[in-house]
């Protein structure tokens, strides 16, 4: 079992938290393609990184596509309020070139702390 560590900024930080958020979504490019089921994350609060959440991770789902990813679940289990605000907000961190490159992974998790 690895612990990962990963910043998320304070609105998504804030849906784990409260347990509403239970699908991560990243890039599945090389520090995801490590991540194993029982695994855990350490997210980080982006504007205070002592702040601290820690998760088990229970699946992992593979898509070649975000939007193709957002389809398939309630745009509340990834924290959002629509699949169109979802791919709004992803795309603000990723590209659509490192998208096609690494395909994309939803990330399970259920708060343990």
């Amino acid at each position: 079992m690895m612990v990962h560590e990963m910043k998320l900024q304070p609105d998504p930080f804030e849906v784990v938290k409260n347990g509403t958020k239970i699908i991560e979504s990243r890039l599945f490019d090389e520090k995801r393609q490590l991540i194993q089921l029982g695994d855990q994350i350490l997210f980080r609060n982006t504007i205070n990184l002592n702040e601290t959440l820690l998760v088990r991770v229970d699946g992992l789902l593979r898509y070649p596509t975000f939007s193709a990813m957002f389809s398939d679940f309630s745009a509340a289990s990834f924290g959002g309020e629509s699949k169109s605000a979802l791919e709004e907000q992803i795309y603000s961190f990723y590209s659509k070139e490192d998208e096609a490159k690494y395909g994309v992974l939803g990330i399970r998790i259920l708060k343990i702390s």
